[in-house]
């Protein structure tokens, strides 16, 4: 395996563990062991490390030789501040979607509320799946930036949002009693999207993403910080 697939595949194994929780926020990071848990050598971890460090998801503590590298704290601040970056980038996707001949738009309308409805059904059962809501939500976001973003805007995406995830699978089973507003911010992007109105789907993507980030401040309010000290 070239160098580059190496680095890449660290940094992908890394950032999966770092979302999925596995690596804990707050967490040390050492890069041997890393390295041991990977299977891999030490040269890829630490490359790895740097580009995860620069995109925010590894912190360091301290200076010089004697900074520590931690998996980065959930805080509202940092909360607040991930929500307003994919509500703007997102919203810019929505305003191009909504832009879109009239057939395009169709198809893409149908897929949303297709989505849409699947999700209200998950959070309506009686025992809710947070990990399909948690999909079925993220299809739903990612349907429209996909139809409405270029090259740049999926690159901005693909690097912020997996952040954003981390937040939502730590305190999704807490959020689910809120999907139904989340359902019905949702429809109003569609119709938005529908009607052909850049300017309104980006304000409805905007407003989604700042109750959303209301939402989830209530929740870390009364479930606490991780990884903060």
């Amino acid at each position: 395996m070239a160098r580059g697939d190496r680095i890449a595949r660290a940094y992908q194994q890394l950032r999966e563990l770092i979302v999925w929780g596995r690596l804990a926020p707050g967490s040390r990071v050492i890069e041997s062991d890393i390295a041991e848990r990977l299977g891999v050598s030490r040269t890829p971890v630490r490359s790895a490390l740097h580009r995860l460090q620069q995109e925010g998801y590894i912190v360091g503590v301290g200076r010089g030789s004697e900074q520590r590298l931690t998996v980065a704290p959930l805080t509202q601040d940092d909360a607040r501040d991930l929500f307003a970056i994919i509500g703007a980038i997102e919203g810019l996707a929505a305003q191009h979607a909504a832009g879109q001949p009239r057939p395009g738009r169709a198809a893409l309308v149908a897929k949303l509320r297709q989505l849409n409805r699947a999700l209200e059904q998950a959070a309506e059962a009686t025992r809710p799946d947070p990990l399909r809501i948690f999909d079925l939500d993220t299809s739903f976001h990612r349907s429209y930036v996909e139809a409405g973003a270029g090259l740049r805007l999926l690159a901005l995406h693909d690097a912020i949002k997996p952040q954003a995830e981390r937040y939502v699978r730590l305190y999704t089973s807490a959020l689910v009693d809120e999907i139904a507003r989340s359902v019905e911010e949702h429809e109003k992007i569609v119709e938005q999207i529908q009607a052909g109105s850049a300017e309104g789907a980006w304000r409805a993507v905007q407003r989604n993403w700042r109750n959303a980030a209301a939402r989830l401040s209530r929740v870390i309010h009364a479930l606490g910080e991780r990884g903060s000290w």
